[in-house]
């Protein structure tokens, strides 16, 4: 459905722009038991500072408030895994998670849960950063999407709810993080409103 330029997509608002990106970068296979959704933020940091962050699959902590400790088996590869820790307050304590893809090019990051002591079974994500003029500024969209086991007991609904607000969550902070990077790092001279 189409309304004021955004397209409607599972519920979410895109413009065509973002749906061309989900369309072209994060193709999921959604089986009947499963519920997937693309999710956009707006960054206002160039996208070499927010792609540095996004890259660093050894490193999620960075800016995933929920990550207290991760540690890397392997070298940073396809096919490296994490160990994750995360904090209290949610329903798990680790996940284990394996990069799938990575592509320093394209900016595209796509990783896969394995294990843990969670309830999202057959997770799997695809992150994509691009850039983007936001306020005559250098910016970046980021685009995270996701496919997910619905755990017995639970709908379709509230698996994608939980879900995106985690992920919303982590595009804040990554936002945060790379915003306050992004002052810190401007050389050039502000110009007063």
């Amino acid at each position: 459905m189409v309304t004021n330029n955004y397209i409607t997509m599972n519920g979410n608002r895109f413009t065509k722009v973002e749906e061309e990106f989900i369309k072209k970068y994060h193709k999921h296979d959604v089986k009947e038991n499963q519920c997937s959704s693309s999710l956009v933020k707006h960054i206002k940091a160039p996208v070499h500072l927010v792609w540095s962050l996004v890259r660093r699959f050894d490193q999620p902590q960075k800016y995933k408030p929920f990550v207290s400790r991760c540690v890397l088996q392997g070298d940073l590869q396809v096919g490296s895994v994490r160990e994750v820790n995360v904090k209290s307050g949610l329903p798990a304590t680790t996940s284990t998670e394996r990069l799938e893809y990575l592509d320093d090019d394209e900016h595209i990051l796509s990783m896969r849960i394995v294990g843990g002591d969670h309830r999202l079974k057959n997770y799997s994500s695809i992150v994509t950063v691009h850039p983007k003029v936001i306020e005559g500024r250098p910016g970046t969209l980021v685009i995270e999407s996701f496919v997910v086991d619905v755990p017995e007991g639970n709908t379709k609904d509230e698996t994608c709810y939980f879900v995106e607000a985690l992920i919303k969550c982590n595009l804040k902070s990554l936002a945060d993080v790379s915003e306050r990077l992004a002052v810190q790092d401007r050389t050039e001279p502000i110009e007063r409103m």
